[in-house]
């Protein structure tokens, strides 16, 4: 190995790690200035901006490059999904509702731990009701219909991080967030879970080569996303993780191929090409499909 492919190697190892540090750093630096969620947006942006410049420099899938013809739509998912309902249910919801009913000590939450272990509490305590969402979106059929609104993605790119129904998007809020407040979380966990969260899911989706080694163990990265959108439903229907793969490694849903993942995804049943027929298209009576299927065309 000459001294380029060795420093390749090692770049491709440490791009995702390192990305997601800078992030971590910069946002502990937003939440202490006095608009921290325009900083935080500010960060958001700079890192889909520079993700995207990198997709196009080093691809990790260079079929996934060209225009599918879904950026509008993609787009469109994303602002008012991501956009106003994240807005005003995380914003609005979580950090009203944390400070106005949430007592100041609590006796479940270890408040004298180092906030780094509180945000690692935090993180594992929604993981379970994120997990428990996305399980049931592929299991359940009437909730199948809402959740293949994502899988219909063709490749994927920073672009379509946000492609999600709303009732998809609302169900994981229903089933993360409560668990916080059940242990009494403080509104700075609430806070710092979400935006890891906006982090780790802009990354797992950038069709950027990258390495991961271990950290796949861990945490969801790209590499077991790809696996996530395999048509192949035993690929597919595993690696529901939205920010650690634990409950994956418990629930024996992990899956980490030993061969490169698939550049064909999608789905093969129909979905609508435009926004507004993507969000009304779960409304309609149609044959409820099998559960995170792909049904022969």
């Amino acid at each position: 190995m000459n001294a380029r492919t060795a420093a390749s190697s090692a770049v491709s190892y440490l791009l995702w790690p390192g990305i997601l540090s800078a992030c971590i750093a910069a946002n502990y630096w937003a939440m202490q200035q006095e608009s921290p969620f325009i900083w935080f947006n500010l960060l958001y942006l700079t890192l889909a901006v520079g993700l995207f410049f990198l997709e196009r420099a080093r691809p990790f899938e260079k079929t996934w490059l060209p225009n599918d013809g879904q950026i509008p739509a993609d787009l469109l998912h994303t602002f008012f999904n991501k956009g106003i309902v994240q807005v005003l249910v995380i914003v609005g919801t979580v950090f009203g509702a944390a400070e106005a009913f949430a007592p100041e000590t609590s006796a479940i939450w270890p408040t004298e731990w180092p906030l780094a272990l509180q945000v690692v509490l935090g993180l594992v305590i929604a993981e379970l009701g994120l997990y428990c969402a996305h399980r049931l979106g592929h299991e359940w059929p009437w909730l199948w219909k809402f959740h293949a609104v994502h899988h219909s993605v063709k490749r994927l790119t920073i672009i379509n991080t946000g492609r999600f129904h709303f009732f998809d998007t609302g169900a994981s809020i229903i089933l993360s967030q409560p668990l916080l407040f059940l242990v009494g979380a403080p509104v700075e966990i609430f806070k710092w879970v979400s935006a890891i969260t906006a982090f780790i899911g802009i990354l797992t989706h950038c069709n950027v080569d990258m390495r991961f080694g271990f950290l796949s163990l861990i945490f969801n990265t790209p590499e077991l996303h790809r696996w996530h959108h395999s048509k192949n439903l035993e690929e597919g229907n595993k690696n529901y993780g939205e920010n650690l793969m634990i409950f994956d490694q418990l629930f024996r849903t992990y899956f980490r191929g030993d061969y490169r993942p698939p550049a064909d995804i999608g789905i093969k049943e129909y979905m609508p090409p435009t926004f507004v027929q993507q969000v009304i298209h779960p409304f309609r009576k149609q044959k409820a499909p099998e559960p995170g299927s792909v049904p022969a065309e």
